[in-house]
């Protein structure tokens, strides 16, 4: 039995509650275990430097931990000057995973950024950042459709993650903090509802691991996702 007595396939409870803030175009604050992150997205009617003039859009994230999202204060990193290279790491991440999804053309020449703020992290904080951050996403192009700002959806599918590893040689999902920092091999798998891979980062912390064992991370993470699709859909059911 696990930490907090689940099964080795069994997630945390997942809730997804959206339209948390009343002033963004988007928001979903996601709820995985004691894990808690709040997703916003912003629209604005302009796009990098790089994209003006090709009638495409962009979609980027940013990502940031509150100082008491842990048991010890963590200073703000605005304080520090520049965030840190683990931030830039799980920005990048929510952006590619976002934009994996997307058919920029029919977003046109706007940019949508998502916020990520984790306001209680216990393991797996950019896992569950790209399935809310997702909602958050899908929200504001329901707004942008409604306003007749877009003729038709740019969201060719849905799109979430989990974690995988292995504790004490045994392959298990959705690692809380103790599991993580205990893990042989760590696993972030981001995939789309379609069952299609995104990105797979895969780890050996302390033991190398072998073909066998990657599978059986893979069908984890393939499960798990799927369940994640599911409660998105129940707050977002079409696209």
């Amino acid at each position: 039995m696990r930490a907090d007595n689940r099964l080795s396939d069994e997630m945390r409870p997942v809730e997804i509650t959206p339209g948390y803030l009343l002033t963004a175009e988007g928001s979903a604050l996601i709820t995985v275990g004691n894990t808690r992150v709040l997703c916003t997205a912003s629209v604005e009617d302009a796009v990098p430097q790089f994209l003006r003039g090709m009638g495409k859009g962009w979609v980027t994230a940013e990502y940031s931990m509150l100082p008491r999202a842990t048991i010890k204060r963590s200073p703000r990193e605005i304080a520090k000057g520049r965030p840190s290279g683990r931030t830039h790491e799980i920005q990048r991440l929510i952006g590619r995973s976002l934009r994996a999804v997307l058919d920029p053309a029919a977003l046109g020449e706007r940019t949508i950024i998502l916020d990520c703020d984790v306001l209680q992290a216990d393991g797996g904080t950019r896992t569950a950042s790209i399935t809310g951050a997702f909602v958050a996403l899908a929200l504001a192009v329901r707004q942008l459709l409604q306003f007749g700002v877009l003729r038709k959806s740019p969201l060719r599918d849905y799109v979430a993650a989990t974690s995988v590893g292995i504790v004490h040689g045994e392959p298990v999902i959705d690692l809380c903090y103790e599991e993580d920092s205990q893990a042989d091999v760590d696993m972030n798998v981001v995939m789309t509802g379609s069952g299609r891979f995104v990105e797979v980062q895969a780890t050996a912390e302390h033991q190398p691991f072998d073909d066998p064992q990657m599978a059986a991370l893979v069908g984890l993470a393939r499960n798990g996702i799927a369940g994640l699709v599911q409660a998105q859909k129940k707050v977002v059911p079409a696209l």
